[in-house]
């Protein structure tokens, strides 16, 4: 679906002029934005490659099979974060390709297996872009959540206990301690997520 036409159509832009990309997403990567969530995505190591401009509409894709696991638009290189995705007060460095996010579908990932990637970056031809993007259909209701944490934490004082609860989080973050997910109003529905996805915590069904 990607060829040397799609190159110069991709890279040239739509009528209102911007251009369509897709952008692949290390896996390692597409795992931390999955954990935390971000307003962008900032890429960087995409030197001798051409890279969209300010405007431009992004499909990020992850490989192995392609899946599109959100769309964006690139906004201007500002000051990024030197990578530690997990930490956004991690220190920073001049900017590079800065994608704003404008859909997500990191929990549930369209196939993409009809595109052909040609590497960190590809252009994409407008009408490839639009029926890519249309495989989400429309974007879920919006609702309120509880989410809690719960940590057995032994201290002298309940401000101790806070710090002690805050460092803990701030030590093993959502990789490894479980957080609480359930709609407001219908806490008997509550569940257990780990690493993105829901984990059973009751040892006793493992059984």
């Amino acid at each position: 679906m990607t060829t040397e036409t799609a190159h110069r159509a991709g890279a040239a832009g739509n009528a209102d002029g911007a251009g369509t990309w897709a952008v692949l997403l290390p896996a390692e990567r597409y795992e931390a934005e999955r954990l935390v969530h971000h307003d962008t995505l900032e890429l960087t190591a995409l030197t001798d490659v051409a890279r969209p401009g300010p405007g431009d509409q992004v499909a990020v894709l992850v490989d192995g099979p392609p899946r599109l696991v959100a769309l964006g638009r690139v906004t201007a290189p500002g000051r990024r974060h030197r990578e530690d995705p997990d930490d956004p007060q991690s220190p920073v460095e001049p900017g590079t390709l800065v994608v704003a996010y404008t859909r997500r579908a990191f929990d549930e990932p369209v196939p993409a297996d009809l595109l052909t990637l040609d590497g960190p970056v590809t252009a994409l031809e407008p009408a490839a872009f639009r029926a890519l993007a249309d495989r989400l259909g429309p974007p879920p209701a919006r609702r309120t959540w509880l989410v809690s944490l719960d940590l057995p934490i032994e201290a002298g004082t309940p401000a101790e206990a806070v710090r002690l609860f805050w460092s803990y989080v701030q030590e093993l973050g959502p990789r490894e301690l479980p957080a609480f997910v359930s709609p407001a109003g219908d806490e008997l529905a509550m569940q257990a997520f780990v690493l993105g996805e829901q984990a059973n915590q009751d040892p006793e069904e493992d059984d």
